[in-house]
C-alpha cells in the first residue's frame, strides 16, 4: 500500500503551506505532489519555493507556473468574464514582478504532469486535465462517462488534478478514481477560513481524504495588506467566501456560496 499527500494551488500562501507540510510529516507518506499553481493571489510568491524544496515536494507546472517561467502576459487562467480576468491580470502581475529570475527558471524545468505506477494502478497527475493545462474540471459538470473517457483516453486507472480550487472526488468503481485535491491557498467558498489538500492510499482498495487545514490566517491577510493586494482578496481570507472568479463557478457551485 502506498500513501500520497497531494496539494494544489498554494497561490503564495505560504503559511499554510507550512502548516499542511507540518500536519503532513506526521502522517509518514510515501511522497507528496503538488499539482501546480504555486503563485498568484497572496503575498510574497518567493516564499513558497523554499519551503516546497526544503520538504522535498514533487511538483507540477500549472498554467500561472508555466506563465511565470515563459514570461506570458497573463497567467492563463481560463476565465472568460471581464471582471475574473480584471483581478486575475492584477494577481498575475502582482506575482510575476515579486517572483525572482532564478524562481521563474526552476518553474521552467517542472513537469508538466507526472505518472506513476503503483503495484499496477496507473496514476496521472496533471493541473487542470489531461487534455488541456487549464481545463476546469467541476463536480456538478462532469458525469461519470466523461470522466471514464479521461480516464481511458489517458490510459489511466486514476487521475488526479486541481485548477478549480473546490476539492471532491468521484469512485468511478472497479479500481478507477477521479480526484480534484481542491486548494491550499485560499478557501474553498464554504464560509470558513480553513483550507484543505487530499491524502490518496493506493492498495487492495484505495481512497481519498481531505484534510483540513487551519493556520493563521489573519496574519496573510495582514501580508496582503501591506502588499496592497486587492481587498476582495483579503476578504476571501479573512471569511472563507470567495468574493472573485465567480463568473467562471457552475450555478451548483455557486449556489454554494455567499455572492
Amino acid at each position: 500500500m502506498k500513501r500520497f499527500a497531494l496539494i494544489g494551488g498554494i497561490y503564495s500562501n505560504w503559511r499554510a503551506l507550512e502548516t499542511a507540510l507540518s500536519d503532513i510529516a506526521r502522517r509518514q507518506v510515501d511522497a507528496t505532489f503538488c499539482l501546480g499553481d504555486l503563485g498568484a493571489f497572496g503575498p510574497y510568491p518567493d516564499r513558497v519555493f523554499p519551503v516546497l524544496q526544503q520538504a522535498g515536494v514533487l511538483c507540477l507546472q500549472g498554467n500561472y507556473d508555466h506563465s511565470l517561467a515563459c514570461g506570458l502576459a497573463d497567467c492563463q487562467c481560463g476565465y472568460t468574464d471581464p471582471r475574473d480576468n480584471h483581478f486575475a491580470d492584477l494577481s498575475y502581475d502582482y506575482t510575476f514582478r515579486h517572483t525572482s529570475p532564478a524562481h521563474k527558471a526552476w518553474l521552467g524545468t517542472l513537469p508538466m504532469s507526472r505518472r506513476l505506477d503503483v503495484n499496477g494502478t496507473r496514476l496521472l497527475l496533471c493541473h487542470g486535465s489531461p487534455r488541456k493545462i487549464n481545463e476546469f474540471l467541476w463536480e456538478s459538470t462532469s458525469p461519470d462517462g466523461f470522466l471514464a473517457y479521461l480516464l481511458d483516453e489517458a490510459g489511466v486507472d486514476v487521475l488526479c488534478v486541481t485548477h478549480t480550487g473546490i476539492k471532491w472526488h468521484r469512485d468511478l468503481g472497479g479500481g478507477r478514481h477521479v480526484v480534484n485535491v481542491g486548494a491550499l491557498g485560499r478557501p474553498e467558498n464554504d464560509g470558513t477560513p480553513r483550507v484543505w489538500y487530499a491524502l490518496l492510499t493506493i492498495g487492495a482498495t484505495s481512497g481519498v481524504e481531505f484534510i483540513p487545514i487551519e493556520y493563521d490566517h489573519e496574519a496573510l491577510a495582514a501580508d496582503m495588506h501591506a502588499e496592497r493586494l486587492p481587498a476582495e482578496f483579503i476578504e476571501t481570507i479573512l471569511s472563507g467566501w470567495w468574493t472573485t472568479c465567480l463568473e467562471v463557478l457552475p450555478q451548483k457551485e455557486r449556489a454554494r456560496g455567499r455572492f
